[in-house]
C-alpha cells in the first residue's frame, strides 16, 4: 500500500489528535488527569515535564508528542506516529491488567 502525499494541514492533525485522544480515553489517575488538563489548555511544556519524569507511562508519553504535532513541521507526521505508538501501548496495558483481574476474579 503506497501513501499518498496531501498537504498538512491544522485540520488533518487535529483529526489524528483526536483519533489518538479517544485512543487513551478518560484519565482514571491523578497524573492522566493533570497531563491531559495540561494538553487541552496548551501546557505542552508542563505535558513533556510530566513524560520526563514518569518515563514508564504511556499516557503520558502519547500526550508529550501531540503538542510537537501542532506545530506543522516537517516531522509532524513522526511525531503523530510515535504518539500513536505509545496510545497502542496504553490501551494494550489497559486492556492487560483489566484481563489479568477478570481472570484473577473468576479463578479466587
Amino acid at each position: 500500500m503506497q501513501a499518498t502525499q496531501s498537504a498538512l494541514t491544522l485540520e488533518r492533525v487535529n483529526q489524528a489528535v483526536s483519533a489518538i485522544l479517544e485512543t487513551l480515553g478518560e484519565p482514571t489517575t491523578e497524573l492522566h488527569s493533570k497531563a491531559l488538563t495540561a494538553f487541552q489548555s496548551g501546557d505542552h511544556q508542563t505535558v513533556k515535564r510530566l513524560a520526563s519524569t514518569n518515563l514508564s507511562d504511556y499516557y503520558c508519553k502519547s500526550l508529550g508528542y501531540l503538542g510537537g504535532a501542532l506545530k506543522l513541521t516537517p516531522n509532524t507526521d513522526t511525531i503523530l506516529a510515535e504518539s500513536a505508538r505509545a496510545a497502542a501501548d496504553f490501551a494494550r496495558e489497559r486492556t492487560l491488567a483489566r484481563l489479568g483481574e477478570a481472570i484473577a476474579k473468576a479463578l479466587s
